[in-house]
């Protein structure tokens, strides 16, 4: 509050001619005010000499309370990756480097994205001189150990899984100016669709939309006498998966990354593609390329995508491979069936419902490509056809009450109503998963029934779209189209998975018409179904246990643990009303990289599977879980990597301070389209701060930041309230009084 104070004046005449006392005036005034501002906080009334926008900051946003009135830089992130592809697989090795230029001991958290695919098993923290090799623990266990030696001042590091493409490292006891490297390492297959082979590094995790609850699960215990509590958050883990975000209207991109291939791919090469980075490529024979960033370090805001082919015009339809681990033996085969066009077999007409999600996630260039890709599949329906269009936000609407025929009006219709969408709003996915999944036609065999999904999947509830995707699919077969920069390809591929059906990704804008085209060509052509496999002389136990139906292009990819190798695998299966066989002599298999890896990965995405369709109990996939990752030293949600320095490196007193590091927003997206409108300069600041309070955004709406050009301290300019202004003038005013009362009453020389 702010208290005027009234300074009565006196009725007696002031002498005209100043008294000796008052040419002195002047000089006071100013020693008085140089008094106050002394006392104010530095820069509180003198405007600053530089104005520095965050913008203007291009080593990285996040600011740290300084445990005073400033700001010092918080810890700073530089990524390499490396991946070696051999043949089918790809060994991946991503070095984070944590730079701490505070002059604080710090803790740095980063969510960082990976393959769902991807089998991590190797975590090492460099330390010095020294490197420090993790363990794979339960995940409770890896914890307790972290926290134990975090609270010790020893150098420490955990990588926890929280999706099967989201991770979380965290560095404990990281000292002033101090860098650590934390080293993690997955083993991948590669990727292989037609006569195209891919590999992707995502690079960024998009902002998760977590819903509010719907339904509320009842925990009555025995011992509570009849009390008991309600769990009713879809998402209970939001806070791992939700890390802050920097505006990317307000501060230069962050974490910058880069990469390296080492393509080895067993067969001459013809086009090698990066689809979204400039590269450079050196070719030390024709099978052989090493490919590298050609600008250099990147910032991670979207996912590196390669892709090649073979020199010849039919890629390799068949692959065996083989390793030996301990005492088994472990297979990996690829299998492409042949083409066989549509005309060849009898053409049912199909039921399509193409889902387009317009929330605010989508906003920028990825409705632009959601939009461009369905307009491209509504002018691909035929006649004979029957389809619906339906859009989601945090609301839903069908164009059509139900699937209507695909003639010219109704495709005007749909083709305007698709043009008018515009991305705003949350992401409620699992209404429009359902409504695309009632089927009212379903005694209708005439038809097939196709679901086409176009979505960037940024939720953190996805497993309540698998438990629908589970209750209602039916006769459906569901399509994912992932969208933008930095899909959740963990929700699209589990999905389609479980609606039996194929994900595409579409990148830019450039990409939609070919891979609708190629999706198309899916859709159009018949099913490889009825697929079994069976060993002749081995005792296998195969991954997946299921095979499932197999699309136009698409590999059958079969991974075993074997107890000889020997005999051969005879896979069979019908191509729509014709049989085919294939036998593959297991002795012939050629040596394969971390086979052994990326079968117990496959394994335990089956457990996870079968949990969510409850062919098992939660408890029993659990346990099959853990002894898998346990056995091949796996990253999984119930285990963990942990590395602990054995050396205190904290001084007993020093404080720890946590750290949350920001992520870029995926390139092309609309930051107000997921956050809100920005808050205009005279609103209040609005922070973002971890539980101790420590962390700050710099994107907080605050006078811009000052780097100081002798140190890595970021000063914050001040201004003065209008309080601390009015409390000086009243001072001054009131000492102006005293001394002026003061003259007026001393006796008056030489008159």
């Amino acid at each position: 509050m702010t208290r005027s104070i009234a300074i009565p004046l006196s009725s007696r005449t002031i002498p005209p001619h100043p008294a000796p006392a008052l040419r002195y005036l002047p000089a006071i005034v100013a020693a008085v005010v140089a008094f106050f501002v002394s006392l104010a906080p530095s820069g509180a009334i003198e405007s600053p000499a530089v104005t520095v926008k965050p913008n203007d900051m291009r080593s990285g946003s996040l600011l740290l309370k300084d445990g005073g009135a400033g700001f010092t830089e918080a810890v700073r992130l530089g990524i390499d990756v490396d991946l070696t592809v051999s043949g089918p697989t790809i060994r991946a090795r991503v070095t984070q480097a944590f730079r701490n230029p505070s002059k604080d001991w710090v803790e740095a958290v980063y969510v960082y994205p990976l393959p769902d695919g991807g089998a991590v098993d190797t975590l090492k923290m460099v330390v010095g001189n020294h490197i420090v090799v993790g363990d794979i623990k339960e995940r409770k266990e890896a914890r307790v150990i972290y926290e134990r030696a975090k609270q010790n001042g020893q150098k420490a590091a955990l990588t926890e899984q929280q999706r099967p493409n989201i991770f979380t490292n965290a560095v404990a006891n990281i000292g002033p100016g101090e860098t650590v490297l934390i080293q993690v390492e997955y083993q991948e297959p590669v990727h292989q669709s037609g006569d195209q082979f891919s590999l992707r590094v995502p690079m960024v995790v998009g902002p998760r939309y977590n819903p509010a609850p719907i339904v509320q699960s009842v925990d009555l215990r025995a011992d509570g006498g009849g009390w008991g509590a309600t769990t009713s958050d879809p998402v209970p883990d939001r806070d791992r998966i939700t890390p802050p975000v920097l505006d990317p209207a307000e501060h230069a991109p962050i974490n910058p990354t880069s990469i390296t291939v080492h393509l080895q791919a067993g067969f001459p090469l013809g086009e090698v593609k990066s689809h979204h980075h400039a590269i450079t490529m050196e070719q030390p024979n024709d099978s052989t390329r090493v490919i590298k960033l050609a600008d250099g370090p990147v910032p991670a805001d979207r996912d590196f995508e390669l892709t090649w082919k073979p020199a010849a015009s039919k890629a390799p339809t068949v692959g065996l491979f083989r390793e030996h681990v301990g005492n088994a033996d472990y297979m990996l085969a690829y299998v492409t069936p042949p083409a066989v066009e549509q005309a060849e077999q009898k053409s049912l007409p199909r039921e399509v419902i193409f889902v387009i999600d317009n929330s605010g996630s989508m906003g920028g260039t990825s409705i632009t490509q959601a939009k461009a890709s369905l307009l491209y599949a509504l002018g691909r329906l035929q006649p004979t056809d029957r389809f619906n269009v339906i859009r989601f936000d945090h609301t839903m609407d069908m164009l059509f009450t139900d699937a209507v025929p695909a003639d010219t009006a109704h495709v005007e219709r749909a083709t305007s109503f698709v043009s008018a969408l515009q991305a705003s709003g949350g992401t409620e996915m699992v209404p429009a998963m359902r409504a695309a999944l009632t089927d009212h036609g379903k005694d209708d065999a005439n038809y097939v029934r196709q679901v086409v999904f176009l979505t960037d999947g940024a939720i953190g509830n996805e497993q309540q779209l698998f438990d629908t995707l589970t209750a209602m699919r039916g006769r459906s077969r569901v399509f994912m189209v992932g969208i933008g920069t930095a899909p959740n390809t963990f929700l699209m591929t589990r999905a389609a998975e479980l609606g039996r059906g194929t994900f595409t990704h579409i990148g830019s804008v450039e990409q939609v018409e070919e891979r609708m085209r190629e999706l198309f060509a899916k859709l159009e052509s018949p099913v490889v179904t009825g697929l079994s496999a069976t060993f002749s002389d081995a005792k296998a136990d195969m991954t997946p246990g299921a095979i499932p139906d197999l699309y136009r292009g698409e590999p059958l990819v079969l991974a075993a643990r074997l107890d000889k190798l020997a005999g051969s695998v005879k896979i069979s299966g019908r191509i729509g009303d014709r049989p085919w066989t294939v036998t593959l002599p297991l002795a012939n298999a050629a040596e394969g990289k971390g086979l052994s890896k990326l079968w117990a990965r496959r394994k335990i995405a089956d457990a996870e599977i079968a949990r969510t369709m409850r062919q098992v109990t939660p408890e029993e996939a659990d346990k099959q879980i853990l002894a898998l990752a346990l056995e091949h030293q796996l990253v999984t949600r119930l285990t963990s990597l942990v590395a602990v320095d054995k050396t205190p490196s904290r001084p007993e007193g020093e404080m720890l301070k946590t750290t949350e590091l920001p992520l870029n927003l995926p390139a092309g997206w609309d930051f107000e389209k997921v956050f809100g409108e920005r808050p205009q300069p005279t609103m209040p600041p609005s922070e973002r701060r971890a539980d101790n309070g420590d962390v700050q955004l710099a994107t907080e709406r605050r006078p811009a930041p000052v780097v100081s050009p002798t140190s890595n301290t970021v000063i914050l300019p001040k201004t003065a309230t209008d309080a601390e202004l009015k409390m000086m003038i009243g001072s001054i005013l009131l000492l102006l009084s005293l001394i002026l009362m003061w003259v007026r009453r001393r006796p008056v020389f030489g008159n």
